[in-house]
């Protein structure tokens, strides 16, 4: 079943339920895959290769960068890039993709409604992304933010992606669960060493420890991947 629903501002709120054509199934591999979806954009995207860019969001500068670098280098080599429109590395990691116009798009998905964009400074990321990608929740419209949104988001990030790239995790950090989601569901997990002494990799290296592929370049992701051809 396809629903349309409300305006939010230039853009209609659709739905998708569990059985509908559209909906991925790749979220049938949770134990508890949403009934419904609410989306912005393109919701062809989900049917779609894609890989997840998520970390810190108190980044560092330098972590900015590698997400944007990341995000953009495996969008050419033909991925969809998701994450949580959160501010630090999600949000860098979308405006990697939508700054170089690829044909590969960037999904965000969402811990509120998509009425109520949170962080709610990501208002304009938030337009970005249902202009050239696709806001995606399984919350109904008007449902605000709250704190066990965000680890429900993250299993969503976590199946819908072929694999996760950890930009910076500290020791309590969202990426931790996304990355222990992904790993759980057969997912490729790869992680951006750092610096021994920084709190923002102390998360990053407890993954590495457990298995984890430690990740230097671009080509280290692309290979323990499939090839696609950049849309």
């Amino acid at each position: 079943m396809h629903k349309q629903l409300q305006a939010n501002a230039d853009f209609q709120i659709q739905s998708i339920a569990q059985g509908s054509s559209l909906y991925p199934k790749r979220l049938l591999d949770l134990s508890d895959p949403p009934k419904r979806l609410f989306y912005i954009g393109d919701i062809g995207l989900l049917t779609q290769p894609m890989l997840a860019v998520v970390g810190a969001r108190k980044a560092s500068p330098s972590g900015l960068l590698l997400a944007q670098y990341f995000s953009s280098a495996l969008g050419l080599a033909g991925y969809h890039i998701i994450s949580g429109m959160a501010y630090g590395i999600d949000g860098a990691a979308h405006r990697g993709i939508l700054d170089i116009g690829a044909s590969c798009k960037t999904i965000a998905v969402c811990g509120s409604g998509l009425d109520r964009t949170y962080p709610p400074e990501h208002r304009e990321l938030a337009r970005r992304i249902a202009t050239n990608g696709l806001l995606l929740s399984e919350y109904l419209p008007g449902t605000g933010p709250k704190g066990f949104h965000f680890p429900r988001r993250n299993r969503l990030i976590a199946a819908l992606s072929l694999g996760v790239v950890v930009i910076e995790a500290a020791q309590k950090s969202g990426s931790l669960i996304t990355a222990y989601q992904a790993s759980s569901l057969g997912r490729e997990v790869f992680v951006l060493p750092g610096p021994i002494t920084s709190p923002l990799f102390v998360g990053s290296h407890q993954l590495i420890q457990e298995g984890a592929k430690l990740v230097r370049s671009v080509q280290d992701v692309l290979e323990e991947l499939p090839n696609v051809r950049p849309h």
